[in-house]
């Protein structure tokens, strides 16, 4: 028993156009095509998420953070710049919540992008994030020598096989703590997800108690001494309003790591119920804890006198307790530990998903039957951050990290408005399903599947082709130009404010074009009901991102903001790492693709056709 595919349009299904590869999309649920290469443990729940995301969000930056921001940008408002940035990141993890309890497989933004947006912009994502996860593991990692030195009394007092030496030839310094450390926690991943977690959680908790150390005994210090640094002529804002939010620009990326929760998704006992808790409960904790530092260390020294390299244990010494430095050096130490196993956890399970639909060498989708973890991408992962630990000070390349995480988190606010107002009606059959196979229908008869005409998943020419009334035949077309002009309008707007060498005619044109453009798609959205067939999409049991269209446009517009602000050298970097991807995808990945010879057919029948298939192997 089985299916044999029709095609009306003789036998050109459009996969195989120029660029149609570009725009094809899997599947959302891709247990079927996953269960032949193994699954990962179910072993994670609520607190372990917990545990990973805080671990991952909360650096050995918020040590030194508070001191910078507060001395350049926010002054005594601190805690409110934090607040504010914690806000504009909650908006991303309501859309990460909502895709990663609908769609809960490895990959993160790759994966909800491949199902919503196409195998293209997926790629970029995946190939941006494997750097992002690169570059920050190992930045992470060579800060841990200096707070290891820290501990001990100085640099002079750690053994030679763990201090940093410069190699006069190659005019490089070395960091041998750097790279053990990246082995030790790369060794440990690879045990299992559970053991993972439970390292996790321990680290995570001492560098939360030295947090509530700090909070606690901080507070009793302020109320002591009268809380002088908010005792100023210059106010609460000596910078002004634009300072405190300069100051929110500045410490968003403080709260980026609960996205290594969403990479977890398939490990976790009860994804629909406990994915959502974990992401929104790590950046609630993170957000609180961050805020309660900020108010107790501008409290107690006005912030013009904070030491901007240690600021919260020259705060206490000011006070008569430099011993407390010891407690939060092994804070920050415990925290960069956190913060480096959050870093490789999600890498390999990117690599993974990657693999498994075929635009990475299968290599990397292997899972290990015994520990249930992808041991050969961990391996690869862990020796890559490794070595650049070991070699590199990759400090100055940590900006190429925001890339990454903002292109993500704006293409996953993309997807959520596409998945609730024109989500995907048909679904890839794999070329392996299509020839010899005939279904039978419930009286008997023979039936074939009919592939839609020029359906590839085509999010350009399916979506956004012209449609100038919005009825039942072009609706779906209509809003897919609607969500489009709303990108285009914020990318204009953001720009646009954000350029201040273009002349301000055509400044405020360009704005003006923008806020139009915003505007015009927010309301029609808004004023449009979504699209049953959401409904179908996924698990729709779990978490439902509530204020759409709002909320994820009003994160779009963040994002692009943050990324049009970021530097120039920046840009160049990641463009240069984007181009060798599309070579890579171009030369490798579009022709190794799952998806190479899939036909698209309607969604309800491609179930039908991995049972018909099942059917006929048993």
């Amino acid at each position: 028993m089985g299916i044999l595919v029709d095609s009306q349009d003789g036998g050109e299904n459009g996969t195989q156009g120029s660029w149609m590869f570009f725009t094809r999309r899997k599947k959302v649920d891709s247990a079927n095509e996953s269960s032949s290469k193994g699954q990962l443990a179910k072993e994670l729940t609520v607190p372990q998420l917990m545990a990973i995301g805080v671990g991952a969000t909360i650096g050995a930056g918020v040590y030194v953070l508070v001191g910078t921001v507060a001395r350049e940008h926010s002054g005594p408002s601190l805690a409110i710049s934090f607040l504010v940035a914690g806000f504009a990141a909650a908006l991303s993890a309501f859309c990460y919540a909502e895709l990663a309890s609908r769609c809960p497989s490895a990959g993160s933004a790759y994966h909800y992008s491949y199902i919503c947006v196409g195998e293209g912009v997926a790629w970029l994502i995946g190939w941006a994030l494997i750097l992002e996860y690169t570059i920050g593991g190992s930045a992470v990692a060579r800060g841990i020598t200096p707070n290891l030195a820290a501990l001990v009394g100085g640099a002079e007092n750690l053994p030679t096989f763990l201090s940093r030496h410069h190699i006069p030839g190659l005019d490089i310094v070395v960091d041998p703590c750097a790279a053990i450390v990246t082995f030790i926690i790369t060794a440990l991943l690879c045990f299992g997800i559970k053991e993972s977690a439970m390292v996790q959680s321990i680290v995570t908790s001492v560098n939360i108690c030295a947090l509530m150390f700090v909070i606690l005994a901080g507070s009793y210090l302020g109320f002591k001494s009268g809380w002088a640094g908010y005792e100023l002529p210059t106010g609460y804002f000596p910078f002004g309003v634009d300072g405190m939010l300069a100051g929110s620009a500045t410490v968003f990326f403080a709260y980026i790591g609960f996205d290594a929760v969403a990479s977890t998704a398939e490990e976790v006992k009860n994804p629909q119920r406990d994915l959502p808790l974990g992401i929104g409960g790590s950046l609630f904790l993170c957000c609180g804890l961050y805020m309660m530092v900020s108010v107790v260390i501008v409290g107690l020294v006005p912030y013009y006198a904070i030491d901007p390299d240690t600021p919260i244990s020259s705060a206490f010494a000011d006070h008569g307790m430099q011993w407390a430095a010891y407690i939060i050096n092994v804070g920050a130490f415990t925290a960069l530990c956190a913060s480096l196993m959050g870093g490789i956890l999600p890498q390999p399970r990117i690599l993974m998903a990657m693999a498994r639909d075929g635009l990475l060498p299968p290599l990397f989708s292997d899972i290990n039957k015994h520990t249930q973890v992808p041991v050969k991408s961990t391996i690869a992962t862990g020796l890559v951050a490794a070595v650049l630990a070991f070699a590199m000070e990759v400090s100055e390349l940590a900006g190429m990290v925001s890339v990454g995480t903002l292109l993500a988190f704006t293409v996953v606010a993309i997807s959520v408005l596409i998945l609730r107002y024109i989500p995907p009606e048909d679904a890839p059959l794999p070329g392996s399903l299509q020839e010899p196979i005939i279904s039978v229908d419930s009286s008997g008869e023979h039936k074939r599947l009919v592939v839609k005409e020029d359906v590839s998943a085509d999010f350009i020419s399916k979506y956004l082709s012209a449609g100038n009334y919005l009825h039942n035949g072009n609706r779906r077309k209509v809003v897919g130009w609607v969500i489009a002009s709303t990108c285009i309008g914020i990318l204009v707007l953001t720009y646009a404010a954000s350029d201040l060498v273009l002349p301000s005619s055509i400044r405020f044109t360009l704005c003006g074009v923008g806020v139009t453009l915003l505007l015009f798609g927010l309301v029609f959205l808004t004023c449009i009901d979504q699209d049953d067939a959401r409904h179908n999409f996924g698990n729709s049991t779990g978490f439902t991102c509530p204020l759409v269209p709002l909320l994820p446009i009003t994160c779009i517009l963040i994002n692009s903001y943050l990324l049009i602000n970021l530097e120039s050298g920046t840009w160049v970097r990641v463009s240069i790492w984007l181009a060798i991807g599309l070579l890579v995808y171009v030369f490798y990945g579009r022709t190794h693709s799952a998806l190479k010879d899939a036909v698209y057919v309607p969604a309800a029948q491609v179930d039908d056709a991995y049972h018909a298939s099942t059917s006929c192997l048993a």
